[in-house]
């Protein structure tokens, strides 16, 4: 064979392996979400924007000239049910990594199967932290990053000195209040200036407990509702408010779970005025943001369909996870771990977030006002990015906790003063 055939030869068959590349085993990617029950108002479009983000990562050539695909499962808003079918993905359908889970509870019922089964989940909502896990990668809010702002917010700008923490029954909201329940005590506000209530999932029945609250906020003191109220029970809750003629001049809400797709299914008009606080909004003006919403509403096929926070948290947890597995060469669930720490991508509020350390990234914080036309207008914005703190600070058992998954501590749960790992969830 000549030179030339032998180069001819070499070429078609470097050819032929790219061809064989990009066409090879796919990797999978699970997605956990709720498509019925009652978190389905909210998880539904999450489902869609991981369908999204994988057909754009197959347009651009996939991830290590392999194909994207798409593996759903729908758990059903059944707690217990989320950790069989995160089995399920994994186990049985063979995926690399999940995206999923809305509740911490959700959160909670999956994460000995990540632990025992050594694969990553990717979780995108606000959280109450008190929690670092090496498979879970913590994309949504720490407390730090949304409640805690808000509290200030309310507290420095609207002179609030009654507090209402109101939320749904289930762990999110009761760590949540118990932290701001002791960082609104640490401000130096009285016991009975704070009044808390919890309500089950779904929950339509609020004339007693708005009642409540209305007497709560006549006591010749500006008074704020901090609401961890999760699902289809925020349509009621609202919609009782406005019965009982409570404006946000009267007593502003701030919600932690009520976004632009949750406000799609409301009569905005009684909302205009309450306030939501996220690290992102769909009207945040950025050149980035515009590009995502357009490749949205393009796959969606529809200009109507709106963008969240939760969305914003699996674009950044998604590209995250492309730029780790690309720098490990692998989808082996370890190098990938070790690759994520440090990783940087583009939010959509402008800037980049990074992964830290303990599995949180940086985020800026927004406080927006409900618009009539379901929109929110930012009205105040953190200077820049937030770090996430895993362990609260104003929590006397985990302020002395810290989480670092690097070597060589590789621990989420150190305690700086005893100086051993363990002792509380990692």
């Amino acid at each position: 064979m000549n030179f030339r055939m032998t180069v001819s030869a070499l070429a078609l068959s470097l050819a032929a392996g790219a061809a064989f590349a990009q066409s090879g085993e796919p990797i999978k990617v699970g997605v956990l979400h709720s498509l019925s029950g009652t978190m389905a108002i909210s998880e539904t479009t999450l489902k869609d924007v991981m369908l999204m983000l994988v057909e754009e990562q197959n347009k651009k050539g996939g991830v290590l000239g392999r194909p994207l695909e798409a593996v759903v499962v729908d758990p059903a808003s059944d707690w217990p049910l989320f950790a069989e079918k995160a089995r399920e993905l994994i186990q049985v359908s063979g995926v690399d990594v999940v995206f999923g889970c809305w509740t911490s509870v959700s959160r909670k019922s999956v994460l000995p199967v990540f632990e025992e089964l050594n694969s990553i989940l990717f979780y995108p909502v606000q959280y109450e932290g008190e929690e670092s896990q090496r498979n879970v990668f913590y994309t949504g809010a720490a407390p730090n990053q949304q409640a805690i702002p808000a509290v200030d917010y309310l507290r420095d700008v609207e002179s609030v000195e009654r507090w209402v923490l109101a939320g749904t029954d289930y762990v999110y909201p009761r760590t949540t209040n118990k932290i701001l329940e002791a960082y609104l005590q640490s401000l130096g506000v009285a016991p009975e200036d704070i009044m808390i209530n919890y309500t089950p999932f779904g929950h339509s029945d609020w004339q007693t407990i708005v009642s409540d609250i209305k007497a709560f906020g006549s006591a010749g003191k500006k008074t704020a509702v901090v609401s961890t109220i999760n699902g289809d029970a925020n349509v009621p809750f609202y919609k009782e408010l406005a019965n009982q003629g409570i404006s946000a001049e009267d007593i502003p809400v701030v919600a932690f779970s009520v976004g632009e797709e949750e406000l799609a299914g409301l009569d905005t008009g009684p909302l205009v005025g309450h306030l939501a606080a996220w690290n992102y909004f769909m009207s945040v003006d950025t050149p980035e943001n515009d590009e995502f919403i357009e490749a949205w509403q393009a796959f969606i096929g529809s200009e109507e369909r709106v963008t969240n926070d939760p969305m914003e948290a699996h674009y950044i947890g998604f590209n995250m996870w492309v730029k780790a597995v690309e720098a490990a060469g692998t989808t082996d669930t370890d190098a990938v771990i070790d690759a994520m720490v440090g990783v940087a991508v583009p939010n959509l509020s402008g800037g980049f977030s990074a992964m830290m350390p303990n599995h949180h990234i940086t985020k800026p914080v927004l406080v927006g006002e409900i618009q009539a036309d379901g929109q929110f207008e930012t009205v105040w914005e953190t200077s820049g990015l937030v770090p996430g703190d895993a362990w609260s600070d104003y929590l006397p058992e985990s302020a002395k906790i810290m989480s670092d998954w690097q070597a060589p501590m590789s621990c989420g749960n150190f305690n700086v003063e005893t100086g051993q790992c363990g002792g509380l969830n990692q």
